[in-house]
């Protein structure tokens, strides 16, 4: 079994920075001395070419199904198999496993957002693997067996096509409607944002054993791939914002380069309702909405394809679910289909799981 913490000491000194799979940056703070907080690999770290999301639910019996877990989780980042990622559903922390007490402030079930045709198999559950790496069949091999003894949800199988990094060095692939997925993703390798944005940290109001950990969204959406073909290149960068070969914004420079709005305010060059405009207008208020993306391709055939959007944030309403309701009515809708997902705290050390269990 893995190490038992004490609940209130999970994020506190050099230990818990040693914990497995676990990385410690230090968190800067102009009014205070800076606390070091251990965080789950798999959300600022580069994404592999590969992963496996795959939801469970814990059972009758959750402590020793949550030891194993940790246990078996322990084990994987020992052989650096796989890059392995565990959340915990608001699920978890209806008294059958963990206590309410110590559910994170924030953390809810996923409820539907328009256009949204949200199938229950697809959504929720206690807890979400989230297993990253290079080989498709170790990820499949590494999922069953951290999945022993848990009740399987849904499972879905991605990767990132063209797996590269934009000119300033920040992880990119290619969807498959073609487009770079990563264009104006916050950088991850600047510690003072990440805290900012991703990091639950001191001021948070969370659970002192949640310090250091994030929220995390996963939405399944399936794509029109056939229908978006139809389109011209010319019309569907209209309806991105962005250029279909290198990611540039309609609105001009390079992928990367800083840019706003304001002086197209009637959508000459970027329409008012293209995905980038809407996803974020580049206003003093929508800097404070950003979330770190983190997605993945899926197909299952050729009519069933689409992504695994991942995204991490500090808070789930400020960051994904203020952005998603300015995207109601954006031109892509017509081409997307959201199906399932849901929302999970990534706590900042699996270790930390023993120490939740009720009873």
């Amino acid at each position: 079994m893995g190490p038992r913490l004490s609940r209130r000491g999970v994020v506190a000194g050099a230990a818990a920075a040693a914990l497995a799979g676990c990385s410690a940056p230090s968190v800067p703070s102009a009014s205070v001395a800076p606390v070091s907080y251990p965080h789950q690999d798999g959300v600022t770290t580069a994404p592999g070419d590969h992963a496996v999301f795959a939801a469970f639910d814990v059972g009758d019996e959750p402590a020793p199904a949550v030891a194993r877990l940790v246990e078996r989780v322990a084990a994987v980042a020992a052989s650096g198999t796989a890059e392995v990622t565990v959340g915990v559903g608001a699920s978890f922390f209806d008294g059958r496993v963990a206590p309410a007490a110590e559910r994170p402030r924030l953390l809810t079930a996923m409820t539907a957002f328009p256009n949204d045709v949200l199938d229950g198999a697809w959504c929720h559950g206690d807890v979400l693997l989230q297993v990253g790496g290079s080989s498709v069949d170790v990820l499949d091999q590494v999922v069953r067996r951290l999945g022993e003894g848990l009740r399987a949800r849904w499972r879905l199988a991605g990767f990132r096509a063209e797996n590269t990094r934009t000119r300033a060095g920040l992880a990119s692939a290619r969807n498959l409607f073609g487009f770079r997925e990563g264009s104006g993703n916050p950088d991850p390798r600047d510690t003072e944002l990440m805290d900012d944005l991703v990091w639950a940290g001191r001021g948070s109001g969370e659970p002192a054993w949640a310090l250091g950990g994030t929220y995390q969204v996963v939405r399944l959406i399936r794509f029109a791939v056939q229908l978006w073909n139809r389109d011209a290149p010319a019309r569907q960068e209209e309806i991105i914002g962005r250029r279909r070969d290198d990611g540039a914004p309609l609105a001009g420079g390079a992928e990367d380069d800083t840019f706003d709005f304001q002086s197209d305010p009637d959508g000459a060059m970027t329409p008012l309702d293209s995905h980038i405009r809407r996803a974020d207008p580049r206003t003093a208020d929508s800097k404070a909405h950003r979330i770190l993306r983190r997605g993945f391709s899926y197909r299952r055939d050729d009519a069933d394809q689409g992504l695994v959007f991942v995204c991490f944030q500090r808070d789930p309403e400020a960051g994904f679910a203020a952005t998603q309701r300015r995207l109601a009515g954006e031109a892509l809708d017509r081409y997307v289909l959201p199906f399932g997902g849901g929302y999970w705290f990534v706590p900042p050390s699996v270790a930390v799981l023993n120490d939740l269990l009720a009873g």
